[in-house]
Order: structure tokens, then sequence, then C-alpha cells
């Protein structure tokens, strides 16, 4: 079945399989927030959690999120992305077999565990897949699709469990957090018929030294071929990959994009943002004293802002780029998260009702910058020989910092209230100039042109060199192209 998909029908069966993944990456995140208590149905079945409890029961899961991504990072490159991705959807489901048939606190942490597990892989593969899959000039709006439709996922967990908030049985939370295996089947479904990564074929196929890895002679193709053997071939200049490779600087300064790739998720997470996304109505609830029915209410249409913000990035990242997104972003959460403490520091309830304003609008900055790009982010700036391995280093920092998020948030709640927001916002104020003094743009370049970003150890916020060749952040044709052109030529007449 998958022969018959070709070009634009192939791209986007691609990027719907990677919205899949992600879309149960954002139920994941959101089904906890509305099922979490002490005193619903899903608190009795787990005997009354305090809120320590609480916060293992939901951030346990983000701890097997994190292993995930260690399987990913030793076993990701060899078994490659769309075997990884399959295992990851068919883990899930296993996961979730055991969390919605739980009847203890224990059963319920494996479930977690499990079905964590399987996220980090996905999480871990995903950003890898797409990027290596999507077209230049397209990648960045293809990339925050995933980022969109996280949100997507978000709204129907949040939205879900506020309607059978009101049933009182265990359907209430049994059926929330086992509906998470319908998104997990179709993700596995949908990678069936899907092709692995011409990146990925091409260096297994160097491995056994063959002259043609492709049997297309377009010229568009072979243009492509070559770049990513040109690329593999100065990669693998040092033979078989060695995992110290990833602390070395150098030339192709493998340990610079290994930073920037875990510098940009724990960035993410110290925004603040998992406190709102695991627990807007407990926050709602607790530090800004709303009613329980009136914070569900508000955490679903948190959700319903994020979503907005999550748009905006369809459009805005193939003309603004990584850098300048992030940085606005980045400023945004700071005076939000400034108002907001600020307004509830006086104690009236008029004054909460205008922090959640500051909420909302805290989740459309985040959807605008620091929602999409930290995922892919790590898959742009690390090279084919490393980029599982990058993308899976990444994703593991990602997740060990949600869980230091999720697990703290509960207990700041409970001790120091609104004060919370003003610790992320001095995070979110030190990001922006982090990210401009350190960040590399990659905006409509091919993969294989950021490689010279790091070559010259620049912050590309121009036009810069390379081996002679001037290449313009948001101008998709490779340096490669040039530098070969005349051997395509001659070896398309050759095949023609």
């Amino acid at each position: 079945m998958g022969q018959h998909l070709h070009g634009r029908n192939l791209h986007w069966a691609v990027t719907a399989a990677s919205c899949q993944a992600f879309l149960l990456l954002g139920y994941d995140q959101g089904v906890m927030s509305g099922l979490v208590g002490a005193d619903n149905q899903f608190g009795t079945q787990m005997g009354h959690p305090d809120a320590n409890m609480q916060g293992i029961l939901t951030s346990i899961y983000d701890i097997g999120c994190a292993v995930g991504c260690i399987a990913s990072f030793f076993f990701g490159h060899k078994i490659g992305r769309k075997k990884m991705i399959m295992a990851g959807g068919t883990i899930m489901v296993i996961g979730t077999v055991l969390l919605g048939s739980s009847y203890s606190r224990a059963q319920f942490i494996v479930g977690r565990i499990v079905t964590g597990f399987g996220n980090g892989i996905n999480s871990a593969t995903v950003p890898s897949y797409q990027s290596e899959m999507a077209r230049p000039e397209r990648r960045g709006r293809l990339l925050s699709a995933q980022g969109t439709v996280t949100i997507v996922g978000l709204c129907i967990a949040y939205w879900i469990d506020y309607g059978l908030s009101f049933v009182d049985s265990p359907v209430q939370w049994r059926f929330p957090i086992s509906f998470q295996a319908f998104f997990a089947v179709c993700l596995v479904l949908q990678m069936i018929p899907l092709p692995e990564t011409p990146r990925w074929l091409c260096e297994q196929l160097a491995r056994l030294q063959l002259e043609q890895p492709a049997n297309q002679s377009t010229p568009e193709v072979i243009r492509l071929r070559r770049q990513i053997e040109t690329s593999i071939e100065i990669e693998s200049a040092g033979g078989p990959f060695k995992y110290s490779e990833l602390l070395r600087g150098g030339r192709v300064q493998n340990l610079r994009r290994m930073i920037l790739a875990a510098l940009v998720n724990v960035q993410q997470q110290f925004t603040g943002s998992n406190m709102i996304n695991y627990y807007a109505p407990i926050v709602y609830q607790n530090a800004m004293g709303l009613s329980r029915n009136l914070s569900l209410i508000l955490g679903g249409c948190t959700s319903l802002a994020y979503l907005v913000g999550s748009i905006i990035p369809l459009w805005s990242m193939d003309v603004f780029g990584r850098r300048s997104s992030l940085m606005i972003s980045a400023s945004g959460l700071c005076v939000c998260f400034v108002m907001t403490a600020a307004l509830l520091s006086t104690g009236s309830t008029s004054c909460a009702y205008a922090a959640t304003v500051f909420v909302f609008i805290f989740q459309i900055f985040l959807g605008f910058g620091y929602l999409p790009v930290p995922w892919f982010y790590p898959s742009e700036i690390t090279t084919t020989r490393i980029r599982a391995r990058g993308q899976a280093f990444a994703g593991f920092v990602n997740w060990m910092c949600v869980f230091i998020v999720v697990q703290v948030t509960p207990t700041a709640i409970d001790n120091i209230s609104w004060k919370t927001f003003i610790i992320f916002a001095c995070f979110c104020a030190a990001w922006v100039p982090m990210v401009y003094f350190f960040f590399p743009e990659t905006k409509g370049l091919e993969l294989e042109d950021v490689d010279h970003l790091f070559e010259r150890g620049g912050l590309t916020g121009g036009v810069f060199e390379t081996r002679g060749y001037p290449i313009q952040p948001g101008h998709h044709r490779s340096v490669n192209t040039e530098r070969i052109g005349k051997d395509i030529e001659e070896e398309h007449m050759e095949l023609a």
C-alpha cells in the first residue's frame, strides 16, 4: 500500500502520522488535570492521595517518558525512525490497558510508567522523522503543526474530563485514561504504509558501499541524494560511531549541538508551561481561590487559548524564524506571569478573575514559540549521524524537567501560592538573552546546510558565508547544489 503514496500525498501522510503522535502526547499531558484530586472518583479509588501523592501519580509518567528517550538514544539510530515510532505506539496501548484496569496505586503507577515509556520513544523519534522528510521551505510550518495538534489533544482531554466530572461512577476517570489507546492504535496503523527517511536509508546504504542509493533519476532526487551522501561522507570520516563523539567540539561541534538541544528543552519546561497544562484546575482552585466547577471550566478554556496560540506558528515560524519566535515568546510569558503574581498578591476575588486573563494570554505566547520550537529544533541542529541520539537526549532532558515541574507544583501552590508565578517569570526573563547570544537560526535551510553554521560558529542573524558561497536564511537551496551542480547534470545525462 505504501508504494502508492508519492509526492504531495506522501508528504501529507507523513505529516498526518507525525501529528497523530503529538495528538496522543497532548492528550496524555492534559488527561490527568481533570482527574487528579482527593475527593472525586479517581481520588477515592487511589486512597484519597495528598498533594505529594497527586504529584507522584501525575509526574511518574514523565519518568517513563525519560526512560523511553534513553532507549531511543541507544537503539533509535540502529532500528530506524519508522520502527521506533510503531514500537512506541504499541507500548502505549499496553500501558493504557494497565491504567484503565487499575484498582490500586501500584498498578496505576506501573501503567503510567509503561505509557510514558512509549510516549518517550515517540517524542524522541517523531520530530527527526518529520524533519528528515520535510522540504526546507515548509519544514517550520509542518513541524509547528505538531505543536498545534498537541494542544488539540490537550483540549480533547480537558473537555472529556469536564464532561465526565458529572458522572458519579468509575467511568468518570476510567474512560478518559483509556481513550488514549484509540490514538495510539491509529498511530501504529498510519505508520505501516510509510517509508523510512531517505537520510537514514542513505546512511545504511553507505555502510554497504553501494554506489546508487536511489533508483530515481530526476534532478531534484539526485541533488538531494548527493547532498545527503556528501554530508554523511564528512560525518563518517572518523569511522564507526563512538559515543565520545557527542562530547567533541572541532569542526562538527557536536558538543555545542547537544548543549543547545538540551538547553532549549530546559527553557521550555521552566517557562512554567506544565504548571498550567497539568494542573490548571488546581492552580485556579488553590492559588486563585475559585470553585472546583469554575476551575474545571477555566482549565478547558485555558486549553482553547493555548490552541489559538499554537495555530500562529503555522504562519509565523517560516517568517520570523526560530530565534525571534523564542525571544518574543519568552518576553510575553515573563510579562504575563509578573502581572498574574501582582494581581493575585492583592487577595481579592476580582483580581483573581483578572489574573486568569493573563494566564490565557500566557498560553497564547507559549503556543507562539516555546510550544513548537523545542520539540523540533534539536532535529534541525544535529547531523544525520547523531540526530536520533541528539533528539533522544533532548527528549530525556525535557521529560526530566517536566517531572521536576509537575512534581513540585502541587506542593509549591500549597505553600507559596501566587509566588510560584514569580519564580517562573524570572526564568522566562533569562531565556531572552540566552537565545539571542547562543542559538543559531535554521529557518529555510536544508538540514545539511545547518552543519555549516557550526563550522563557522556564528549565530547567523543575517547572511553568512561558507566555503565561499553565500547562504541567506530563508533561502532553501543548499550550498551543495552549487558545489556539485555540474556533477548532477552529468549524472542525470548518464541515467537518462
